[in-house]
């Protein structure tokens, strides 16, 4: 299938490491030159080397902290100039869980921090982006949430409301933006392969004595994942990579689950 994404461009947040890399990557290996932002300058340059090198596309990478709303006008500034235009934004940027004592007790500043990131951070880069982007229905916007959204984890509160208001912020926007042409979706993902996940299952297997392999396949069933796998970080950048061409182009507003069956909760 063509998915007629040669030649166009796209912004990927927190794009150095885990899925929003492999975003990047997966629209790369379409032929779509990137600008790819996150807060650390290191991965971010051999992140952005490494896609060069594979795919033979053009790669803006900047360092940029997308709390900051000078820094993403600067990021939205730079790729006007080098590319003109941004067709795709990628909405990705967002931190792991702080600490694992009870979030009611943190202080105002640690909540505002997590929110500031995750959910503050996409409206900062859509807005900041917006102005650079076609009006023809190829524009895309995709947020990626998660399924503590839709799910009650310990220790995952901050997450929670990060992902249930980019959900439902996606709604808002899509009929916003319907007036200037561009879509916007939300992707839902669940148990995904990142680097992280694998050293989380391989210390809880060795807590519980059992291989990495094993942990997973006890975690799935636990948490109702009918697939009874964890997702790879390609699969999810398929999915991504689809909603930002044109044959999804009647794709609008839509909050797709991507978490192998855990969202029917079977539990």
């Amino acid at each position: 299938m063509d998915l007629r994404l040669k030649g166009r461009v796209a912004l990927v947040t927190g794009a150095s490491k885990g899925i929003g890399k492999a975003i990047a990557q997966g629209l790369a290996q379409e032929g779509v030159n990137l600008v790819i932002l996150a807060r650390g300058k290191d991965a971010l340059d051999q992140a952005a080397d490494q896609i060069r090198r594979e795919q033979g596309v053009k790669v803006l990478a900047l360092q940029a902290d997308v709390r900051e709303i000078a820094q993403v006008k600067a990021a939205a500034d730079a790729a006007k100039a080098e590319f003109g235009t941004v067709h795709i934004v990628v909405n990705n940027a967002g931190s792991g869980i702080r600490r694992q004592d009870r979030q009611i007790t943190w202080p105002d500043a640690d909540w505002v921090d997590d929110l500031n990131l995750k959910l503050i951070g996409m409206l900062r880069v859509t807005q900041s982006f917006m102005p650079i982007m076609p009006r023809d229905w190829t524009g895309r916007i995709i947020n990626i949430s998660g399924i503590a959204g839709i799910s009650a984890f310990i220790g995952a509160l901050t997450h929670g409301l990060n992902n249930s208001a980019m959900n439902h912020s996606t709604s808002y926007l899509a009929r916003d933006l319907a007036a200037e042409k561009i879509t916007v979706n939300t992707v839902v993902p669940g148990l995904v392969a990142t680097e992280w996940r694998h050293g989380w299952a391989e210390n809880m297997g060795k807590q519980q004595g059992k291989s990495k392999e094993q942990f997973v396949e006890d975690i799935c069933k636990a948490w109702g994942i009918v697939q009874g796998r964890w997702a790879t970080m390609e699969e999810l950048a398929d999915l991504v990579t689809f909603l930002a061409s044109d044959r999804a182009g009647y794709i609008n507003g839509a909050r797709i689950a991507f978490d192998g069956g855990y969202a029917i909760n079977p539990r």
